[in-house]
C-alpha cells in the first residue's frame, strides 16, 4: 500500500498527473472535495469533467462548485427515462442538455458535471446544435412562412398559447415562441417583414417584460427532422431491422416528421456518425471520478442489455443493438483513460485531502439552551473563522435571528471569495452548499443548515405567480366545448354550438349560437356574454333544454327563486349569529410572531402570503373567522394553519387541529412540534395510538389549560372533552368527516375562529365560499420546481406496470401501488415482487394493527421499502418527497376529489411524476366514471384542485349547499345562476329588503350601432381564446378594467384592429347606459333610437326640453323610446353622438 505523507490542502491542490497516470485522492469530510475541485478547475485553462454515479449527486456537486467557484458550472443531466423507454424526456431536460452542448463550444474553462449513464449515451455530432440553431436579431428581415417551416423542421410545435420550451404561436404581426435553451419565452413583433422588437414574456400571465437585441433558438430535439435526416432514418431502419415497417407506428410517424414519444432511442439512425460527451468537450480535458461511478456504469450496462433482451421481441417496436445505441463500459473507460484524471477513493488508497470531521453543534430546539453545543465549540476554538451558509435570503434572515443570542459580530458577505479576502471572524452568506467543511490548518470552518439543524433544508426557489380571480375557476368559458350546455339568464338552458359570424344590419358581427328544445336556435351577440354562464348541474347529457318562447324557463326560475329565498334566510341565520356575536379579537402580530414566521424553511409563494395576511386580518377582527384555504397537496396550507395557531396561542387561546386519520394526526403532531420547537408552546395529541390512561391525562390538561395546541381525530368533538379557552379550530380535509361531526362543527362556527384546509374543496364547502358565506383563499402557486404529474389512463397490463416501477426505482425514487381491496392486497404485493424482483415491497392498509400500520408507513418514509402496496389509507397520509410514481388499480371506482388527492401524493420534488390510472375494458366503465377520468387527465396542472371541485359539482349533479333539496334547483337552472340568485337574495335580506322573486332577469343593454364590433379571426385564430376575451370584455365592471384588457390584448396579439376598438367603445357605452336604466341603443348613418327601462334614472323633463329645443332632431315614440336624427356616417361621429347624449342624460339625472 503506497504511503502518502503529504496532506493536500483543498485551497491549493497540485495539478493532475499526465494522461497515463491515475491520480488518487482520499475523499475528505464535508464539502472539501468540491472546494479542491473548484481550485483544480481554476488552476488550468482546460475544462474539468466531474463524473458522478447518479443525477442527484451531480446536482448536489454543481451547487457546491457554484458556491466555491465563480467559474461556469454546467450540468449535463440524465434523461430520467429507462434504456429503450417508450417515453421521451421532459422538454425542460432536453432544453438544459442542448443548452449545455451549445455552451461547451464557447466555454474553455468550465466545470462540467455528468452522471455516468449520460456518458454512455450516443449523442448528436459535435456540429449538430450549431448547424441547426436559428439566430434572430432586431432589425433583421423575417419571412413568416419560411420561418414557420424552419421552426417545424427544428422540431418546434405549433400551439395556441406558448407555455413550454419548443412551442410557438403565430398571431398577426406577433410570433410567440419558447426557444429551447432559453430561460424565458420570446415575443417577436414584426413591422412588415422586419423584426421590430424582441421581448421576453411570462408564460403564466402571457404579459411581456424586458427587451433583448438578439436570441439563439436551439433545435427542439436531440435529433433532426429535416428531409435528409428522415431519409437517413428510413434507410437505417429498413436495413437494420427485419420487420415490416408498415406495422411500426413510431417509424410511420417519423416519416411524417412527427416526434413520437421514445424516438430519442433511435437517435443514431438520424446521423451518419454519432458523438459522445467527450467529443463535444474536445481533446483538452481533465476528469474527476466520484466514488461509485464505475459500479454505476456496470449496473447501467446490465440494465441496458437486460431490457434489450426483454423488450426486443416486439415486431412493432424493434430496438437498436446496445452497442449501437449506447457506449459499452470498456469503451467508456478507454475514453476516460485518455485524459489526466483524478479518482476519489473512500479507502486508504489515495493521498489524504484535508477536511476534518465536522463538529456536532446541532441546535437542540427542545433544550433549555438550544445553542449550547455551538456556543461551547466556538469558545474552545476562538481562533477559528466561521462562515454560516443559509439556503436563501429568507433563511439568511432566520439564521440571523436564531444566532442572535450568541452575540457574534455576524455580518453578511456576498460570496465565499469575499469571506476569504476579508478579515471578519464570523459571517453569513446565502448559498446552495449542502454540507460544511473544516480546514484546521487554515483555521476555517463553514457551517451549513445541515450541521445547524441536523437536516438538509430544501431548495426554496419558487415561481412567483399570483393566481387568477377565484370566480374564473367556475365561470370561465375557456373549457366550453361544442355541445356543452350553457345558461342564458333570460332564456334558460341551451347547448353551445360555436361562434358564428353573421351579417346583422349589413355589418359582420360574431354571435354565440345556442340550440334549445326542438332544435330552436338563439343567436347571442358577443357583447352580451355576461348573460351567459357555463351550466353546472346535472351531467352534460341530461341538462334540461328549455323551450324558447314558452314560460317553462320563467316557471323554473321563479320556483328556484322561492327556494333560494329560504336557503338565504337559513344561511344568514347561521352567519348572523356569528357576526352578531362579538368574537375574540387576537392581538396583532408582534415581534414573537415575526420571529416565528422567519423560521419557515421556504420562501412564501405570493398566494401563501395572501392567505396568511387574510387569516391574520380575520383573527384580529372582532367577528369569528370562517375561512377555507384551498390548495393542492404540498402547496403550503399547513404553514398558514401554523401561523394562525401561533397567533391564537400568543393571544391566550387554545387551538384544536382536527384531522380525519390517526396517521395524519401523528404526522401533523410531529410537524407542529418541529415547527414550534423554539417556542414555549405546549403541543399534544389525542389519538387511538395513546392508551386510556394517557388520553385521560391529555383531557385533564386540556381542561385546565396546560395544553395550548391539541391535534386529534373526531375524538376532539367528543362530549367528554372540555377546553379551558378554545379560540381556534383548524379542520384538515373536512370532506372526510361524517354528517354528525359536521353538525357539531356547524354549532362551533358561531363561537370560535374556524380555519378549514382542503386540497379539493367539496362542492358544499366551495359553494359556501363562492357565495361569500365563508371566506376563501386559494393557494395555486406550486412550490419550487414542481412539475405537473403526467397522468395516463389505461387498461391493466403487466409490461406497463413493470416499466412504471422500474423507471421510478432506477432514478432512486419510490412507488405507491394502490390496490383498494384488503382481502387480496397481500397477493397483489406478491405479484409486484415477482414482476420486479429488485423492488423492496411493503404493504399498508386500514385493517392492520395500528402499530404495524404506523411502522409500515414509517419504513416507506425512511426508504426501507421502495414500493408500497396500499389502500386509500395514504390519501391523507404522510409526505414522501421521493415517491414520484403512483399506480391506481380500478381508478374508475374513485370520485374525482379522491383521485386528485391520491395523485397529489406524488410529484413533491422537481422530478417528473407519473400517475397510472388502471381501468377494466371500456365496456365495464360507467359514463360518469369515464368523465371523471377525462377531467383528471385534463387537469394535469398544478393547482387544479379548485377547478376539479367545480367539475365535481357538475358530475355529481348536486350542489348540496345546506342539504339535498337545493340539488334539484341547481339541476334545473344551473350552478352559476343559482349562486347569483342566492347572492342577490342574501344581499337583499342583509339590507332589510324582501327578495323580489317576481323581478325578471335583467338582459342588460342591447346595443346596435351598425358598425363591425368583433375580434377578427385573423387577429385571434383560436375560437376558445376569442370566447374568453369576449367574456372578459363583457364581464368588465368599469373603464379601468377595459383599459387593462386593451393593454393586454395589444401586448399579446398586436395593435387593435378597428372592429376590436369598436367592441371596447361599445362596452364603455354599455356601462353608461346601464347606469341610466337604458335597455336599448341603436344608431345608423342618419338616425337612432334609445329605449328606456321601467326603472330609468333619466328625468322625463330632460327629454321634453330636448324636443322643445330641437323638434326636428328629437321625438318620442311611445312612452319609453326617444328617436333622434343626426348625420353619423363615420364611426367616430356615430360614437361621439351617442356618447354626448348619454353624457347629457347623466348630468341631468
Amino acid at each position: 500500500m503506497p504511503s502518502h505523507s503529504h496532506t493536500i490542502s483543498p485551497l491549493s491542490p497540485p495539478a493532475l498527473a499526465s494522461a497515463r497516470e491515475n491520480t488518487r485522492w482520499r475523499l475528505p469530510e464535508g464539502s472539501a472535495d468540491a472546494l479542491a475541485m473548484a481550485h483544480l478547475a481554476s488552476a488550468e485553462k482546460t475544462p474539468l469533467l466531474v463524473i458522478t454515479p447518479d443525477s442527484a449527486s451531480a446536482q448536489r456537486m454543481a451547487l457546491a462548485l457554484r458556491f466555491f467557484s465563480d467559474q461556469e458550472v454546467l450540468v449535463f443531466p440524465d434523461w430520467e427515462t429507462l434504456p429503450y423507454d417508450s417515453f421521451s424526456p421532459h422538454q425542460d431536460i432536453v432544453s438544459e442538455r442542448l443548452r449545455t452542448l451549445r455552451q461547451l463550444h464557447h466555454q474553455y474553462q468550465a466545470v462540467i458535471l455528468a452522471p455516468i449513464n449520460t456518458l454512455m449515451q450516443r449523442l448528436p455530432p459535435t456540429d449538430y446544435v450549431a448547424v441547426q440553431a436559428l439566430h434572430l436579431e432586431k432589425g433583421m428581415s423575417l419571412n413568416r412562412e419560411h420561418f414557420r417551416g424552419q421552426l417545424h423542421r427544428a422540431g418546434y410545435r405549433a400551439v395556441e398559447t406558448v407555455y413550454e420550451p419548443g412551442e410557438y404561436a403565430f398571431r398577426g404581426a406577433l410570433i410567440d415562441l419558447y426557444p429551447v435553451g432559453s430561460e424565458q419565452p420570446l415575443r417577436i413583433d414584426l413591422f412588415d417583414d422586419e423584426i421590430d422588437t424582441l421581448r421576453h414574456f411570462d408564460p403564466d400571465t402571457q404579459r411581456s417584460s424586458e427587451r433583448t437585441e438578439r436570441i439563439e433558438l436551439l433545435p427542439a430535439h436531440e435529433y433532426p427532422l429535416t428531409q435528409d435526416a428522415i431519409a437517413r432514418f428510413r434507410e437505417g431502419f429498413e436495413t437494420l431491422f427485419d420487420v415490416d415497417p408498415r406495422h411500426c407506428p413510431l417509424y410511420l410517424d417519423a416519416l411524417q416528421g412527427i416526434p413520437s414519444p421514445g424516438l430519442e432511442q433511435y437517435l443514431p439512425l438520424f446521423f451518419e456518425h454519432t458523438a459522445t460527451l467527450f467529443d463535444h468537450i474536445g481533446d483538452q480535458l481533465r476528469c474527476a471520478l466520484m466514488p461509485g461511478s464505475f459500479e454505476a456504469a456496470e449496473s447501467h450496462w446490465q440494465s441496458i442489455t437486460g431490457r434489450f433482451e426483454n423488450l426486443g421481441v416486439d415486431p412493432t417496436r424493434p430496438l437498436l443493438p446496445p452497442v449501437k445505441a449506447f457506449v459499452p463500459v470498456a469503451e467508456l473507460f478507454g475514453q476516460i483513460n485518455r485524459y489526466p484524471r483524478l479518482q476519489w477513493r473512500t479507502d486508504e488508497e489515495g493521498a489524504p485531502v484535508e477536511g476534518a470531521v465536522l463538529p456536532d453543534i446541532a441546535i437542540d430546539a427542545r433544550a433549555a439552551k438550544p445553542l449550547a453545543s455551538l456556543e461551547q465549540f466556538l469558545k474552545s476554538h476562538d481562533d477559528l473563522r466561521v462562515l454560516f451558509v443559509a439556503e436563501s435570503r429568507g433563511r439568511q434572515e432566520a439564521l440571523h435571528e436564531a444566532l442572535a443570542p450568541l452575540n457574534l459580530s455576524l455580518g453578511d458577505t456576498d460570496s465565499w471569495q469575499s469571506f476569504l479576502e476579508a478579515s471578519q471572524p464570523h459571517a453569513l452568506v446565502e448559498g446552495g452548499l449542502e454540507r460544511g467543511l473544516w480546514l484546521e490548518s487554515e483555521k476555517l470552518l463553514v457551517l451549513t443548515e445541515t450541521e445547524l439543524y441536523g437536516e438538509v433544508v430544501r431548495q426554496s426557489r419558487r415561481r412567483s405567480r399570483a393566481t387568477d380571480d377565484n370566480e374564473l375557476a367556475i365561470r370561465h368559458l375557456s373549457e366550453l366545448r361544442e355541445g356543452a350546455p350553457v345558461v342564458h339568464k333570460a332564456h334558460g338552458v341551451g347547448r353551445y354550438l360555436g361562434l358564428e359570424t353573421l351579417h346583422a344590419g349589413g355589418m359582420p358581427a360574431e354571435f354565440l349560437t345556442l340550440e334549445y328544445a326542438s332544435g330552436a336556435r338563439l343567436y347571442v351577440p358577443v357583447d352580451s356574454l355576461h348573460l351567459i354562464s357555463r351550466y353546472a348541474g346535472a351531467s352534460d347529457e341530461s341538462a334540461p333544454l328549455h323551450k324558447l318562447g314558452s314560460d317553462q324557463w320563467e316557471k323554473a326560475r321563479r320556483k328556484a327563486a322561492e327556494k333560494v329565498r329560504d336557503t338565504a334566510a337559513e344561511l344568514l341565520d347561521v352567519y348572523a349569529r356569528r357576526e352578531a356575536r362579538e368574537g375574540f379579537a387576537c392581538e396583532p402580530p408582534g415581534q414573537e410572531y415575526a420571529r416565528f414566521a422567519a423560521t419557515f424553511p421556504f420562501e412564501e409563494t405570493p398566494d401563501q402570503r395572501m392567505a396568511i395576511d387574510a387569516v391574520i386580518h380575520d383573527m384580529t377582527s372582532s367577528q369569528p373567522m370562517d375561512r377555507v384555504v384551498c390548495g393542492d397537496v404540498g402547496f403550503g396550507k399547513t404553514e398558514v394553519a401554523m401561523r394562525a395557531a401561533f397567533l391564537a396561542v400568543q393571544s391566550g387561546r387554545q387551538v384544536a387541529v382536527l384531522v380525519p386519520t390517526t396517521l395524519l394526526a401523528q404526522q401533523h403532531f410531529d410537524n407542529f412540534r418541529d415547527r414550534f420547537a423554539d417556542s414555549a408552546i405546549n403541543i399534544d395529541i389525542l389519538s387511538r395510538f395513546q392508551g386510556g390512561k394517557l388520553q385521560s391525562q391529555t383531557l385533564e390538561r386540556l381542561n385546565d389549560g396546560r395544553i395550548d395546541i391539541v391535534i386529534g381525530t373526531h375524538k376532539l368533538l367528543g362530549k367528554e372533552l372540555e377546553f379551558a379557552n378554545l379560540g381556534l379550530v383548524i379542520i384538515d380535509e373536512e370532506h372526510r368527516f361524517g354528517v354528525h361531526q359536521k353538525e357539531k362543527l356547524k354549532t362551533l362556527r358561531a363561537e370560535v375562529d374556524i380555519l378549514t384546509l382542503t386540497a379539493t374543496p367539496i362542492p358544499r364547502t366551495l359553494s359556501m365560499a363562492m357565495s361569500g358565506m365563508r371566506d376563501l383563499s386559494i393557494i395555486a402557486t406550486p412550490p419550487a420546481r414542481r412539475l405537473s404529474v403526467k397522468t395516463f389512463v389505461q387498461q391493466r397490463n403487466q409490461a406497463v406496470l413493470k416499466e412504471a416501477v422500474l423507471r421510478e426505482l432506477l432514478r432512486g425514487g419510490q412507488v405507491y401501488y394502490l390496490h383498494n381491496e384488503v382481502k387480496s392486497i397481500e397477493a397483489t404485493a406478491e405479484k409486484v415482487r415477482e414482476l420486479v424482483p429488485d423492488a423492496r415491497v411493503g404493504v399498508a392498509h386500514g385493517q392492520m394493527a395500528e402499530r404495524a400500520l404506523e411502522r409500515a408507513m414509517s419504513d416507506f418514509y425512511h426508504k426501507r421499502f421502495n414500493v408500497l402496496v396500499c389502500s386509500t389509507i395514504i390519501e391523507t397520509g404522510i409526505d414522501v418527497p421521493s415517491a414520484n410514481t403512483i399506480i391506481i388499480e380500478r381508478a374508475d371506482k374513485f370520485g374525482l376529489a379522491q383521485l386528485h388527492q391520491l395523485r397529489g401524493r406524488v410529484g413533491r420534488s422537481h422530478h417528473q411524476a407519473y400517475a397510472y390510472l388502471l381501468t377494466p375494458p371500456p365496456k365495464q366503465i360507467t359514463t360518469d366514471a369515464t368523465k371523471r377520468l377525462e377531467a383528471i387527465t385534463q387537469a394535469e396542472d398544478l393547482g387544479a384542485g379548485f377547478t376539479l371541485a367545480s367539475h365535481d359539482l357538475e358530475i355529481r349533479g348536486a350542489g348540496e349547499l345546506l342539504g339535498e333539496e337545493q340539488s334539484g334547483q341547481i339541476e334545473t337552472i344551473g350552478y352559476s345562476l343559482y349562486m347569483e340568485m342566492l347572492d342577490r337574495a342574501v344581499n337583499a335580506i342583509r339590507s332589510g329588503k324582501t327578495p323580489n322573486i317576481e323581478a325578471p332577469m335583467s338582459e342588460g343593454v342591447d346595443i346596435s350601432l351598425g358598425l363591425p364590433a368583433l375580434i377578427p379571426e385573423e387577429y385571434m385564430h383560436d375560437v376558445q381564446q376569442r370566447l374568453v376575451m369576449y367574456k372578459r370584455i363583457s364581464n368588465a365592471k368599469n373603464d379601468g378594467e377595459l383599459r387593462e384588457l386593451q393593454v393586454e390584448m395589444i401586448d399579446r396579439f398586436g395593435m387593435l384592429p378597428e372592429p376590436v376598438k369598436h367592441l371596447f367603445r361599445q362596452a364603455t357605452l354599455r356601462f353608461k347606459a346601464e347606469r341610466l336604466g337604458i335597455t336599448r341603443l341603436e344608431a345608423g348613418d342618419k338616425r337612432g333610437r334609445i329605449q328606456f327601462g321601467a326603472d330609468t334614472s333619466v328625468d322625463p323633463m330632460t327629454l321634453v326640453k330636448m324636443m322643445q329645443k330641437a323638434p326636428d332632431q328629437y321625438r318620442l315614440d311611445g312612452a319609453d323610446t326617444l328617436r333622434f336624427e343626426k348625420p353619423m356616417e363615420k364611426a367616430e361621429t356615430r360614437f361621439a353622438a351617442v356618447e354626448s347624449l348619454l353624457e347629457h342624460f347623466n348630468q341631468k339625472s
